[in-house]
């Protein structure tokens, strides 16, 4: 395995940022991780970098423990925070060659001229970093994960600010690293999930709430999700009520959400509660299980 994690956990005062969390990822795999803001995301990537240290468990890369040798870790790992760290008054190639100095690279130059060219920083590149749009900063941070062809790749959030079609750029390069490589990336983008990944580790308040792939995922969650709108607010009893829902997911006082697995069921019960209670529908529709759905009825409280 590339990268395994062991019951770890990371604490602070009474909070469980990352509560007992385990899984692994082998070579070759591209791996969602997916979580609400707060769920533990990036703490969990700080660590398994070795940019924090954990409380308790163990992580291991590529079969060194990242607690005992961190530096050794750094050579072998590709990362992307979340805040991009840019020294804004380096230009693109001297920043990209300060980072390959760091990762004592031979043949930089040649190193360089790769990444550049693979990341579409050509046209900046003669640019100094603070003069780039944001996507480009994000592309000048991909390349600088990049230069020193890691064996495994973290990404926190790495099509942020990027516009589509620099989006599909950047998943494409993704997709063709992960052919050779290890990729751990998070995102709130959850079309880019389904479209790069198979698998997905949802994490929920610190906790593993979900590691599958996406075909297990929408089996282990099947059924389907009844959207309705009312003209009034009403209270959450209301509908839990309704025989046949499995969750009940308010999205604002009017409109709510029901899984189930007999949608047609649940929208003729919906249609007898609104005549019983004098309410009035706005809309009422059925919708597919997709990813966003999963990802909804797994963190919503």
């Amino acid at each position: 395995m590339s990268i395994e994690v062991k019951d770890l956990l990371k604490v602070y005062g009474t909070q469980k940022a990352v509560n007992n969390i385990s899984f692994t990822i082998s070579k070759g795999e591209i791996v969602g991780f997916l979580g609400p803001n707060g769920a533990g995301k990036s703490t969990t990537m700080k660590i398994i970098t070795g940019y924090l240290l954990q409380d308790a468990g163990t992580a291991i890369v590529c079969g060194i423990d990242v607690q005992q040798h961190p530096l050794e870790i750094k050579r072998k790992i590709g990362y992307l925070p979340e805040a991009n760290p840019l020294y804004f008054d380096m230009y693109v190639r001297e920043y990209l060659s300060f980072v390959a100095g760091v990762h004592q690279i031979k043949n930089s130059k040649r190193a360089i001229e790769n990444i550049i060219e693979l990341t579409g920083l050509t046209v900046e590149s003669k640019k100094k970093i603070g003069q780039l749009s944001k996507g480009y900063k994000q592309r000048v941070g991909l390349a600088a994960a990049l230069v020193h062809d890691p064996e495994v790749l973290i990404l926190d959030e790495p099509t942020s600010g990027l516009d589509p079609n620099q989006i599909v750029e950047i998943r494409n390069v993704i997709k063709d690293q992960g052919k050779n490589k290890t990729v751990l990336f998070s995102s709130h983008i959850l079309q880019e999930v389904q479209a790069i990944c198979d698998r997905v580790l949802i994490i929920n308040k610190g906790e593993l709430v979900a590691d599958d792939s996406l075909s297990n995922l929408r089996q282990h969650t099947k059924g389907n999700f009844v959207k309705i709108v009312f003209e009034e607010s009403i209270s959450i009893e209301l509908l839990k009520q309704i025989s046949g829902v499995t969750k009940v997911m308010q999205e604002s006082n009017q409109s709510w959400k029901l899984a189930t697995e007999n949608a047609d069921a649940v929208r003729k019960q919906l249609m007898e509660l609104t005549l019983r209670n004098n309410l009035n529908i706005v809309s009422l529709q059925t919708e597919g299980n997709n990813l966003e759905e999963i990802f909804r009825s797994l963190t919503n409280p």
